[in-house]
């Protein structure tokens, strides 16, 4: 037994009549309005049916403004225009104004029910359309959130990782110990300072987090010599930019920070080493050995344009002392821990950088 309800409208008694009497026959149910109004007020107190039969000439509100009316607020109701022939082009024009068919008087019991059935069919499959549409997107906003919480989660993973790498370092050469994570915390406000995007940012901290990791390739002997290191012992201890970027650039979310690792130690005027590199042929990624505070500010100022960019130099003069020192005593805390790189931006959150 069906359940579809189906609004009747014809100013004709008899004829809504017939076509009620098709209808229930077949299992609908059915409501009758004598007039276009009459069936307003109808939709307007039950709410939308399945589907709507209308008569074209009607007094008051004839169907083609019953049409238009009862789509503005019930769309996904199909309408039937019925129509004697000498209303053919008007019938048409209801369907270009979003009727679904017409139906020419006089019509076959068959013909009638047959339409019936594609109205209700093309209804459902609308209905269902947008119901898929509709899960669809929130299924697909799902994957995502999961996509993004484990991207998230790997990411955290990476991380952890390379604080691993960093602590392997910082035992290997103890006399180190926390420079790695003093190098990023202070590259991250310069980089920050610039205006660099926040992924830009993320691959510089990476890439001066890891600056050092090619001297685990290096002989302890050589790392760890007190004294002066000979002129062969000096280039094998200057192929550790070499050998950190070997190890790093295979690594799909590290391929770009391995340039810097590659080029940590190359000078603004090509003067540096690996390869010579000068100007912005060298990645950003400022990097400079432990001095106080005043001494690398005039030392940085002195070989601006030389060792260092003249750009990252401007934007390095203008951060105020405070900065250093606030992220030195951060790092150095007791209650500290510094997992790179999703603790670093925290850091410089509360500290002044005006």
């Amino acid at each position: 037994m069906t359940t579809e309800r189906i609004l009747v409208v014809d100013d004709e008694e008899p004829i809504r009549e017939i076509i009620s009497s098709m209808l229930s026959a077949a299992g609908y149910k059915t409501r009758q309005a004598c007039s276009g109004m009459e069936a307003l007020a109808i939709l307007n107190s039950t709410g939308e049916f399945e589907l709507m039969l209308s008569d074209l000439m009607m007094a008051e509100l004839d169907g083609i403004a019953l049409l238009e009316r009862s789509k503005e607020k019930y769309p996904d109701m199909p309408v039937i225009m019925v129509t004697a022939v000498h209303d053919i082009s008007v019938a048409l024009a209801a369907i270009r104004n979003g009727a679904y068919d017409y139906l020419l008087k006089p019509f076959e019991r068959e013909q009638l029910l047959a339409m019936v059935r594609r109205a209700l069919e093309h209804r459902r499959l609308k209905l269902e359309n947008r119901a898929y549409q509709s899960n669809l997107e929130s299924l697909v906003a799902a994957r995502t959130e999961q996509l993004r919480q484990a991207m998230t989660d790997l990411e955290r993973s990476y991380d952890i990782t390379l604080e691993a790498l960093g602590d392997a370092l910082d035992l290997k050469d103890a006399e180190t110990e926390g420079h790695s994570k003093r190098v990023t915390a202070f590259t991250i406000a310069v980089a920050r300072a610039m205006g660099l995007s926040g992924e830009k940012i993320r691959v510089i901290a990476r890439g001066a987090f890891l600056h050092d990791i090619g001297k685990m390739a290096i002989p302890d002997h050589i790392l760890r010599k007190p004294g002066a290191l000979t002129m062969d012992e000096t280039q094998i201890m200057r192929e550790h930019c070499f050998r950190g970027y070997q190890m790093l650039k295979k690594i799909p979310f590290l391929a770009e920070a391995s340039e810097i690792v590659y080029s940590h130690q190359e000078r603004f005027d090509g003067t540096g080493y690996p390869r010579g590199l000068k100007g912005h042929e060298i990645p950003l990624g400022p990097y400079r050995a432990a001095q106080s505070i005043s001494i690398a500010r005039d030392e940085v100022e002195r070989f601006s344009g030389t060792q260092f960019d003249p750009e990252v130099v401007h934007v390095f003069l203008q951060l105020p002392d405070t900065i250093w020192e606030d992220l030195r005593k951060e790092i150095n805390s007791q209650i500290y821990r510094f997992t790179y790189p999703i603790k670093a931006a925290p850091i410089l959150t509360s500290t002044r950088t005006t």
